[in-house]
Formats: C-alpha cells, structure tokens, sequence
C-alpha cells in the first residue's frame, strides 16, 4: 500500500496543473494499479492532512514542498528501478506519429544562466553538426516563459532536447518491443564509434546514467567532435523478428528528425563491444545531453532532467 500511495504522489508531482482523482485513477490504471475513484480519494484525503498535497479547488491537488521531501525520501529498495520504469511509462505515453509527423514527443530540460546561453549555443553547434544529438530539433524558453510545464525561473533559458526513448515509444507504437539496457559512455576513435567503455544498467539505478556521467565529468565530446573523445550512448535490444521492420521504421524516425541511431547490430552478435542475448538485435543511439555535456566540458554551468516532459512536436525548431 506504501508503494501505491507514494504512486499517487509521484503522479501529483509531475502533474503540471492541479489534479483529480479521476484521472489519477486512470493513470494508476496505465501503470498497472486498479484503484477506483473513491479509494484514490480516500487516500487524497489522507495526504492532505498530512501536508503532502494542497487542494486548489473541489477535486484538483498539487503536491507541496513537504510532499516532494516525502518522495525523495521514499526507501531506497522502492526507488531501485525507478529510471526503467519511468522510461516504460513515457515511452507508453509519448503518442507521436511518425507517419504523420504529428503528436507528443519526450524532451530533456536544461537549464543555462543567461549570460551564459550565447557561448553555450557556439560550444553545442559541433554536437549536432556531427551528429551526436538525438536530434537537431530543440525547444527554448526565456525567463517567464513556459516549457515542459515549468515557468523558466528568473536569469535562466531552459534549452529542451529530444530524449533517445522517443524511438522507443514509436516502435512500440509499432509493435515493436524495446528494452532500453544501458546509459553508457561511448568511445569514439578517428571519428567512427569503437567501444563502450564505461555503462550503467537502468534497472539499477534511480538516477539517469548520462546526468551521472555528465556532472561527474566522465564526457569529452567536444574531442569527439574533433575525432577523439567519449559521448553518451544508449544501448537498445529489440527481437531480431521485428529487425528489418524496425529498421524501416528508424529511417522514417530520422526523416522526422525525433532520433537517430549510431549503430544497428546483426542478431544474436555483439555490437561495439557489448554482447546481445540470443535472438536479439542491438541499437546503439547517441544521449540526448551530449550537447549539454559538451557545454559543461567547457565550464558553462547546466541543470539538466533527462526524461523531463511530453510536449506537442510543433513547439520544437531547429537548432540554430
């Protein structure tokens, strides 16, 4: 019962608006809980007397400062795996449509100082230039703005960057299962991808992969850029079944501009140096973040959130 109420506040918490317990219940019901209506209110109530939530009217709540504290200090055997099942609850969520290039896609938030976001621009243009972003398309947002259901705080821009699970939502869309293994750093040699040299399971940690590779200065993408250096990578399997369709599927990804993939394994055979299960095929695609990490190799401070937000896909231009 812990577990399904510290769900509840988890939905409040990324909820950008005051919420009900209708559509908790139906949110509750995506992730597997069946809990009617009533019962979600019972358990409201509850929260709010203890301070978690605050009611902004009738039936809509948003969770107070008290309530993100709670979650934070949640046991940590509840949090282990908390990344994997965030990336399968957004990739259920996204709805976008390859075909008619139309729908909700999933964006990485980072926040820049001010002063600081024209050098940034310079440091990251190399990044998508060579390819090493998810994609060229980016949203931002000044201060006072809207982005990702923030209001962008006061001498900050929120720069947003398509997040790698949007490829991993499509080819669901498609009947394609993924199963997103690692967050690794992956070692590039003369301008071609040759090895992972460093990964970290999803399933085991309750922080992304790339933001700890990031802010422990692990990255050297910017030397990548120039031939030599280590960017983040994500490693993807998909059934070999499903490979030549899924491979149409990713040139059609590309073509939209919401992904890309480095590498496309044989199946049962290892790519870049990592094993891949039997009747498997292995995806290499490059982080989201590696323009942020780029601009953090060069000393420009970020506040970065992988798997941040749903936003519509005309919100996103290219980046500049």
């Amino acid at each position: 019962m812990d577990k399904k109420i510290n769900t509840i506040l988890k939905i409040v918490a990324e909820a950008s608006e005051p919420i009900g317990s209708a559509e908790i219940s139906a949110r509750l019901k995506e992730l597997g809980i069946e809990m009617s209506e009533r019962t979600v209110r019972y358990h409201l109530k509850k929260l709010n007397e203890k301070g978690l939530l605050k009611v902004y009217w009738k039936e809509g709540r948003m969770i107070t400062g008290k309530g993100r504290e709670e979650l934070d200090e949640a046991l940590v055997f509840e949090k282990v795996g908390l990344v994997s099942a965030k990336i399968e609850t957004k990739a259920y969520r996204m709805d976008f449509d390859v075909d008619k290039k139309e729908g909700h896609v999933i964006l990485n938030l980072s926040l820049f100082n001010k002063k600081d976001f024209a050098r940034a621009q310079e440091v990251m243009a190399p990044v998508f230039k060579k390819k090493y972003a998810t994609s060229d398309l980016v949203a931002v947002a000044k201060e006072g703005e809207e982005l990702g259901g923030i209001t962008v705080p006061e001498g900050k821009i929120a720069f947003g960057t398509l997040c790698t699970i949007n490829i991993n939502g499509i080819l669901l869309r498609h009947s394609i299962p993924v199963e997103s293994k690692f967050g690794g750093l992956l070692k590039i040699e003369k301008g071609n991808p040759s090895r992972f040299t460093d990964l970290i399971e999803y399933k085991g940690t309750t922080l992304d992969p790339h933001e700890i590779f990031i802010k422990s200065r692990m990255t050297s993408v910017g030397r990548a850029c120039l031939g030599t250096g280590r960017v983040l990578a994500g490693l993807r399997e998909i059934p070999s079944a499903g490979g030549p369709e899924a491979e149409a599927i990713l040139r059609k990804i590309e073509s939209a501009k919401v992904g890309r993939v480095i590498a496309i394994g044989r199946p049962g055979q290892a790519i870049l140096g990592w094993p891949i299960g039997e009747q498997r095929v292995g995806l290499v695609v490059p982080g989201g973040l590696n323009p942020v990490a780029a601009a953090e190799e060069a000393g420009i401070e970020t506040e970065s959130k992988a798997l941040f937000a749903l936003i519509d896909y005309r919100e996103l231009k290219p980046f500049a």
